[in-house]
């Protein structure tokens, strides 16, 4: 099995860093279809129809299989020999992003289903700043791998 993950690693991080930037995007526009359905639709008008099949859509056929391809392909790396250094910092920093992002994923999820019911109960502005999250998490990511510290 190592020698087949070594021998696929280039494919493996290329499928990788595919899916990271799916789902990056997904958890970037989500919270901004959400800002703007808060503001803009009132349930069960046309518009609130609009938002609800863009947001489904966003979630259930980018950012899902996006993310579960992104843990897929970044749990073949982490078995690859010789690519993650558990002597050091960075894969644990790593993943406590990861972690972050799919905390927000499923919050999304869950917040994507209120408007379904029509039992949203928060603010453009907490969807504003949600919007935050994602980026805090790439930061904290992308600084980990590259700094490797």
């Amino acid at each position: 099995m190592a020698d087949v993950l070594a021998g696929s690693y280039l494919w493996i991080k290329a499928f990788h860093i595919i899916s990271v930037i799916t789902w990056m995007a997904g958890l970037f526009y989500l919270p901004r279809l959400f800002v703007y359905h808060t503001e803009q639709a009132v349930v069960g008008d046309s518009r609130d129809a609009v938002f609800q099949i863009m947001e489904y859509k966003l979630f259930c056929y980018i950012m899902n299989p996006s993310m579960i391809s992104a843990w897929l392909f970044g749990g073949l790396l982490v078995m690859t020999p010789g690519i993650v250094d558990w002597g050091s910092a960075w894969p644990y920093a790593k993943m406590a992003g990861i972690l972050v992002m799919t905390w927000l994923h499923h919050w999304l999820g869950v917040r994507r289903k209120a408007f379904l019911t029509g039992s949203n109960n928060l603010t453009g502005r907490h969807y504003r700043l949600m919007n935050e999250v994602p980026t805090l998490a790439m930061i904290l990511i992308v600084i980990s791998v590259v700094v490797k510290f």
